[in-house]
Parts: C-alpha cells; structure tokens; sequence
C-alpha cells in the first residue's frame, strides 16, 4: 500500500508538538547538560585560537619571503661601502612617526636580546613593522573575576561564593564559643540560670590563680556581684512577670504580651473594635456556676480554641463572626452564650408561648439540627427551658403538635421554617437571639432568599443601632421597656462568599470576627494520603486491601460522588465482611437518622455517604476517610476529611485520584504541602494539572439544591 500523506502530516505534527512540550529535567541532568555545554565551547574557544595564530604566521612568513632578494643586495652593497671607506648613514624604510630623531632607528630591543643582529634580521622587522604595524605585547590582561566584580558590585547576591569559608560553624573549636557580652555579669547567659552561674565561677577561679596577692578577694567581689545582679533581676522578673509562662500566673497578673503569646498558642486572631480578652479556663469564662456545673457534667474539660475567644465576645452581647475549622467545638461556643442571654428574659407562659421563641438557630441540613438539638437539650433541659426542632421529613402537624406548648430555643432549616411561618405555624414576633450556624453552605444550597425572609421576619424594635453604642457593652445588656434586650446576631461560618457578606452588613451591627487556625485548610491532626488509581475495579480491590488490613478500627467513613455509586460501594462492602449503611439525599428523614444513629452506637462498621455527611456531622471517634470518588472542590474535600481527627484525636484521610479529578489537583497538591503530617506524592508533583490553578469559567454556585430539595423532595437529578 502506497503511505498515507495525510497520516505522515499527522504523525510530524504530533512529534513536533511532543518535542515542542517543556519536559522536567532532574537536577543531575542539568548540571551534565551544563558541563557537556562548558566543554564544547572550551573546545570552541581553543579551535579559534589555533587558526588565528596559524593566519598571523603565515602572514609574517608571506611578507618575509621578498625580503630575502632585497636583504643581500643591501648586504653587497654595505660590503663595497665598507672597502671604500665610506660610511653612508641608512636609507628609511620605515613610517616618520617610528624614526628617532637624527635618522636613527631604535633598536634597544636588538641589544637587550643580547648581540648584534644580521641585517637580514633588521630588515625583516622593519618590513614588518611597516606593513603589520608596530610589535606589542602578545599577553592580555583582561580578568574576568575582575570585570564580574564591576558589573555586580551593586547587585546583591544570594548564593554562597565558592572561596568563601562556611566550615567555621562545623568546627568543634567555635562549636562551643563564649561570646563577650560586655562588662555587665547581667548579660551571662540572658537569664541567671546554673550556666551563667558556671561560667561566673570560672572566671573567678581563673581570676585567683593568675593574681596569687590579691586575686582570692577580686574573684569574692566578682561572685558577689553576680549574686547581687542575680537577686536584682529576679526581683524584676517576678515585679513585671515576665520570667513565668501565661498558664503560671493568675488572671490579674496576665499582661499585653501574655495574650498574645495565649493567642499565638491556640491560633486566635480578633478584630472589630474594643475585643475582651479570650478566656483561659471554665472557671475564668464569666458563666454562671450552675450553667459551669453542667458544663463539668457533660464532659467538657478544656475550651477549644473558638470558645476560648468567641464565649467571652457573645457575653457582652455583641454581634459576632466566628470563622473556624471544622470539628472545633462551634456548637458550645454559641449555646452557653445563648442560654446566658435567655435566662435574663421573663419565663414562657400561657400569655407569651403563642409569641413565638426567644433563640433560633438555623443550619443548612437535616442533620446538623438534630445534632445541634441533641447538644442543646443537654444544657437547656436542666435549666428548664425546652427545644425544638423544626426539619423537613416530618409532616406539618407533627411540627405544630411539638409547638403548641411553646419553646424557647428552636433549631430549623431554613427551608422548612420559611414554610412553618407562611401556614401561620410559628411567629417571631419575641425573637432577639439569632445563629447562623454553617452559613456559608446554607449559601451554597441557595438558602439565601430564605434566610432573609426569616431575618426580615423578626421584630425590628430592638434592633442595635449601626453606631459605636453597639460596641457599648452596658447599652446593649440594658432592658428595652420591661422586658425586651437588643437582638444579638451570630453568624458561625468556614468562608465569606459576596451573598454572605450582603447578610453580614445588613443584618449585623458593628460585628466582632473571631478566627481560629488556618480557615480553608485542614487541621494537623489529620494524615492525608494520595493514591493515583483509575477505574471502579481497582479502587475497589484497594478499599479491599485497606479495610484488610486491620489498620483502622471501626467507624470508617466512605465518601461517593453520585447517589448511585453508595448502593454499589456498600454491596461490595458488604461483600467483604463488613457492616454498611448508606447516607443520600434520596432516603427519608426516617431512614437517615437511623443510618447516623447506627454508626454512632458502634452497630454498623462503615457508612458509605455522599456530600450530605461531609458537612457539619459528628461521628465520634472517626479513624478513618476514604474518598472513593474525589470530590469537585477542595472546600469540600476540607470538610470530608473533617470527619476525622476530631476533638484533638488523630486520624487518617485516604484519596483516590483518576485524571478526571484534574481541576482540583493544584489545590489539593497546595493542601497536602501545607500540612506538618502529610507528603505530596511525586506523581501529584509532577502532574501536569498540579503545577498551575486551573482556570475555571462560568458562574452558577456551588450547591445546586433548592429550598424544596432541603423539604424532603428530591430533585429530578437525584441528591448528590
């Protein structure tokens, strides 16, 4: 068959775009490349060399061959001169500007050569002084050390110099070097520790055997004014407390750069005016004795860090913004505040319960209500007052059966409470405590409109002014009237989108922001793994291999893309020996509650989910993620393997990639870098889609769901 024109065309242009592709050179490649480069124009250099000194001689020989008929006849005719006994001077065969004065030519340079030269000699020179010009010094001095110091003196250079020294550090005679702080024995090791008192005895011995007269009273002086100096800044240390960490000293005591170590300790940052300093302890925190005596009967033995700096800002009834991680302890950090701020406000009675709450809480799913509810009944029931959640899933009388006694702290959706006020079920008309927990996915999920119709719904009365007074501590705790307070608006969020901001600036005055940690990336406490695996069969034999092992104790958390791939997943769970349930959006509220309720209790192994358990659920003692399917967004990826290393415990994140997870290499790759556990693999190094953020275009947002999908009704697509 005769070639293909078109098909040759083609294979060209696929090797020239191969060979026009920029390729990763390993370091020892480049530097052989470079040395090979280095020896070639080494080689380069000497070639030149060779052929113009070959050029230059061959030209003196090709202006010394006339030279030779002319040379003996000037030698007969010296010779008959000589017998006449006439002595002419010499005829000038070469430029005026060479001739000295008198018509003598200089030939210093014959006589230092040592002897008489042969005329031949002489005149050979001076043709070739005539026609070559004049003989000078065939060896250059040009340095290019010296020309490379001229162009850089004024540049600063960042490498080390190869004739520098840098082994002085290494050497064991300056290892241990005593640098002279001064006369002052104050500067003897900052601090008078046993070293500083070492070095000062030393010096006195040495003091005392070389003056043998005097030197046992001057080696007494210099100890005694040590231990003065020694007394002296011990009585400054404990004067200014500087010499004590933070957790030795009493909460009086505590100075500006003690707060600021305690907020460097637990990765606190505040902003927004006069801030209270966080809170040290349980103890320290301002709540009352019997709300700390439930807080001890619960179990909490230690604050988290957003509690430490968000509880004591919520006391003085300020607004506030809590951006933190996940798993940190957000929910308490609201709740007490909350139960503080109602327990001033007049009991519900038969006169006031039809009013509606005192508190409501709103979260963007199912599950993270009734997670919240199930905290809070753990402070509020003891404090008697009640709580109630209001949910999709459950049939509207069912909800109004649960209100028609009144309660004082609801958590809802924000869906299905924008129904309940629209069918008359609810109002809000005493309502002055609102949280937004996870406001940033209740965006994502399109809750926005929803949102600012139940913001839009509650009394504008006590509204705070949108001046300083609402950074006035005393103003905002004061009484309105008998019995109303200034509303107080709390929003607790992982990023601020622009929707959210519009929320922040017109429902919140004068907010306090309170940042715990690195928003947007993982806690330390997490391992995370990268495996590179392509095609359903072989992720299921690796999730074979890893649950196996017996490396991770029960519950593990599996994390799917789509509703479909959770049955199939958990089949082959199943299929392994292990206890599964799935977790999706298409399942009643029925159904979802029991699968949570099943891996909490420890009856069920695995639970295999989608996005809908990667936000906001608490699953104790998580040991293992994996993410089967990685997901489209590193934001979600963060709260995925949020699930585990909760609570200050450890835990492992196990990630399986293909080449159609492209989008979120590059982050995922910046994630890993970032993490002090953690190490990016060399195939996600060396990924092409790794080494620059992706482009993304388009608009649209990152959820999709609507207020009907959080009802209960699934989408035509399906729940994802």
């Amino acid at each position: 068959m005769p070639l293909d024109v078109e098909k040759l065309l083609q294979q060209k242009r696929a090797a020239e775009a191969a060979a026009a592709r920029p390729r990763f050179l390993p370091r020892a490649e480049r530097e052989r490349r470079a040395a090979e480069a280095a020896k070639r124009e080494e080689a380069e250099n000497r070639r030149k060399a060779a052929e113009e000194a070959q050029r230059r001689a061959e030209a003196e020989a090709k202006w010394r061959a006339p030279s030779n008929g002319t040379s003996s006849r000037s030698a007969r005719g010296a010779a008959s001169s000589s017998r006449n006994g006439t002595h002419n001077a010499p005829v000038p065969t070469e430029p005026r500007s060479m001739q000295q004065p008198g018509g003598k030519t200089d030939h210093k340079s014959d006589k230092a050569a040592g002897g008489k030269k042969s005329a031949e000699d002489i005149e050979a020179s001076l043709w070739r002084s005539r026609y070559l010009g004049p003989q000078v010094n065939q060896q250059s001095s040009f340095s290019a050390k010296k020309k490379r110091m001229r162009t850089t003196e004024k540049k600063f250079n960042f490498d080390w110099d190869l004739e520098d020294d840098t082994t002085r550090a290494d050497d064991p005679i300056y290892r241990n070097q005593i640098v002279n702080r001064g006369g002052s024995l104050e500067g003897l090791g900052g601090e008078f520790d046993e070293e500083a008192e070492r070095r000062a005895r030393k010096r006195a011995r040495l003091i005392e055997e070389k003056d043998p007269d005097t030197g046992r009273e001057r080696a007494k002086g210099l100890m005694d004014d040590f231990y003065r100096a020694r007394a002296k800044a011990q009585a400054r240390l404990e004067r200014t407390g500087l010499g004590r960490h933070w957790s030795e000293k009493k909460l009086e005591e505590m100075r500006e750069r003690d707060w600021r170590i305690f907020k460097e300790d637990f990765g606190i940052a505040t902003k927004g005016g006069a801030i209270p300093d966080p809170m040290r302890s349980w103890q320290e925190s301002g709540l009352p004795k019997r709300l700390l005596d439930i807080v001890d009967m619960v179990g909490y033995k230690e604050p988290s860090p957003i509690q430490r700096a968000a509880i004591p800002i919520a006391l003085q009834a300020r607004d506030l913004i809590g951006v933190a991680v996940t798993g940190s302890g957000k929910t308490a950090a609201f709740l007490l505040p909350l139960l503080v701020y109602i327990s001033d406000l007049p009991p519900l009675t038969e006169v006031n319960r039809s009013d509606g709450p005192y508190a409501l809480i709103l979260a963007p799913t199912r599950e993270l209500v009734l997670q919240i509810e199930s905290e809070a009944r753990k402070f509020a029931e003891p404090l008697g007052f009640r709580c109630v959640s209001i949910i999709g899933g459950h049939a509207h009388e069912e909800q109004a059966y649960d209100l028609r006694n009144g309660a004082e702290i609801i958590v809802a959706t924000p869906g299905r409470l924008v129904d309940c006020i629209e069918l008359r079920l609810l109002v809000l008309s005493q309502c002055c405590y609102v949280v937004m927990d996870e406001a940033d996915r209740m965006i994502d999920l399109n809750f926005e409109q929803d949102v600012n119709k139940i913001l839009d719904a509650l009394p504008v009365t006590n509204e705070k002014p949108d001046t300083e007074e609402a950074e006035d501590v005393h103003l905002m705790k004061r009484f309105l009237g008998s019995r109303n307070k200034y509303r107080q608006t709390m929003m607790y969020t992982a990023t601020m989108p622009p929707p959210l901001e519009r929320i922040a600036k017109k429902y919140l005055r004068r907010p306090a922001t309170a940042m715990i940690g690195n928003v947007g990336e993982a806690v330390d406490t997490v391992e995370q793994r990268v495996e590179f695996i392509a095609g359903e069969d072989r992720r299921k034999k690796r999730l074979q291999q890893i649950l196996s092992s017996n490396d991770f104790a029960p519950p593990i958390i599996v994390f799917v893309n789509i509703k479909r791939n959770c049955d199939a997943v958990a089949r082959d769970i199943k299929s392994m020996g292990w206890s599964t349930v799935t977790l999706y959006g298409s399942k009643t509220q029925e159904q979802r509650e029991a699968a949570l309720a099943s891996v909490r209790s420890g009856q069920t192994q695995v639970l295999v989910a989608t996005d809908l358990a990667g936000r906001g659920i608490d699953v104790p003692d998580v040991s293992l993620v994996v993410n089967f399917n990685m997901c489209k967004t590193i934001e979600s990826y963060t709260h995925r393997i949020g699930r585990t290393g909760r609570a200050g415990k450890s835990g492992v994140a196990i990630t399986f990639l293909g080449s159609e997870d492209a989008d979120v290499m590059y982050d995922l790759r910046q994630m890993l870098s970032k993490s002090s556990i953690s190490k990016v693999p060399e195939e996600l190094k060396r990924h092409e889609a790794a080494q620059s953020k992706p482009v993304r275009g388009g608009g649209g947002g990152g959820g999709g769901a609507s207020r009907k999908d959080e009802g209960g009704q699934p989408p035509k697509g399906g729940w994802k």
